[in-house]
């Protein structure tokens, strides 16, 4: 049966998230209804509020959560009534062409993100007889909602929820950037612009992976300190052309193997600073979103040529969710991943726009909304 969820839902851009009573309706074949008990709060729900996400209005926020699955439809296979999940923002079914190619990441029942619609073309939350999509088919900014069994990973009792939440995006997204897509090795130097929620992570990755220098940008003193003191980064610059003068220093003018592009927001000129800080047959590697209007890689062919650069995006850090959640889960518990520290804050559901407020200024590595029982 249908019932009435509190959620954060976001009229237009430009507007911050209100609250609303939404009719959630039962889950259908392949889905479930989860009771969330903490949500992320990733940039990229900020992004839908400046406009600079093409979603679909009215939407309900929120893309990384975790909780406890209340009730499940009909043919749910992966998960029951009950077991405690992890939402992956990207389903993974397992059967597809990229799932069963190893990739993941790029599902293809992840086509609805934009829209929150689900694959019968319906939608399960409901304002006043308007549908409404959850961002990435989830809305985590809700008590409740219905998500496809695709879409939910266990996560094991001695995890806390709030854990749980960050490993659905944020830290797979980073870790896997450094990882996975731009395949840092051991004694590489590395350069990380933005060092928040994704970006700390990106750290951990490339220390993980053996990097010898892994070297911070990012204007906010805050997140320099916590990458260089906490999450492992050796160096850590307010602007780029003092972070590239100590890779010319440090490689003996070899420059970086790896740049890794992880700003709340990609500028051109982010991008054009990674290419020039570059070695020969390095890499530049782009998962931050830019502004809608904008187009932020403008590069020289001759740029990339002369030096055989890569520049290439990486969707999830190239991640597997079903097997690097719980990797990354094991990491967490034998201390070679940093997860409590990247939580500042906590935060109610009704206080979504104080805690967006405070990303926006530089206040948090990562917050996250606690769900009230």
């Amino acid at each position: 049966m249908s019932l009435t969820t509190h959620a954060a839902i976001a009229r237009g851009p430009h507007t911050g998230w209100e609250m609303a009573d939404l009719r959630l309706d039962p889950p259908k074949a392949h889905e479930v209804r989860v009771r969330f008990h903490a949500s992320g709060l990733c940039h990229s729900d900020e992004h839908i509020t400046q406009g600079d996400a093409p979603v679909r209005f009215p939407i309900v926020g929120g893309h990384e959560g975790a909780g406890v699955v209340e009730s499940v439809g009909p043919d749910v296979r992966r998960v029951k009534q009950g077991d405690r999940i992890v939402c992956s923002y990207i389903p993974a079914c397992g059967a597809c062409r990229p799932c069963s190619t190893g990739h993941q990441n790029m599902c293809v029942k992840g086509l609805n993100a934009g829209t929150g619609m689900f694959l019968d073309d319906t939608f399960r939350f409901h304002l006043d007889g308007e549908d409404l999509g959850g961002f990435c088919t989830l809305g985590t900014f809700s008590q409740y909602a219905v998500v496809s069994e695709w879409a939910c990973i266990p996560l094991p009792e001695d995890i806390p929820f709030e854990i749980g939440a960050l490993v659905g995006c944020g830290v797979p997204t980073g870790w896997g950037s450094a990882v996975y897509a731009a395949g840092v090795r051991a004694g590489d130097t590395v350069v990380i612009f933005g060092a928040g929620g994704v970006g700390s992570n990106a750290v951990q990755g490339a220390r993980y992976a053996g990097a010898t220098n892994v070297i911070v940008v990012d204007p906010v003193e805050f997140k320099r300190e916590m990458a260089r003191d906490v999450f492992g980064a050796t160096h850590a610059f307010a602007d780029a052309k003092a972070a590239h003068d100590l890779v010319v220093e440090t490689t003996w003018g070899q420059l970086a193997d790896h740049v890794i592009c992880t700003p709340g927001v990609l500028t051109a000129e982010i991008v054009d600073a990674a290419v020039q800080m570059t070695g020969k047959g390095g890499k530049v590697t782009i998962t931050a979103v830019g502004r809608l209007a904008e187009k932020a890689a403008h590069v020289h062919a001759g740029h990339l040529i002369s030096y055989q650069r890569q520049v290439r995006g990486a969707l999830f850090g190239d991640c597997n969710p079903l097997y690097d959640v719980p990797k990354l889960l094991g990491l967490y518990r034998s201390g070679d991943l940093k997860l409590d520290e990247l939580i500042t804050r906590r935060y109610r559901l009704d206080e979504v726009n104080d805690a967006y407020r405070d990303l926006a200024d530089g206040k948090n590595i990562r917050g996250v909304v606690v769900h009230e029982p």
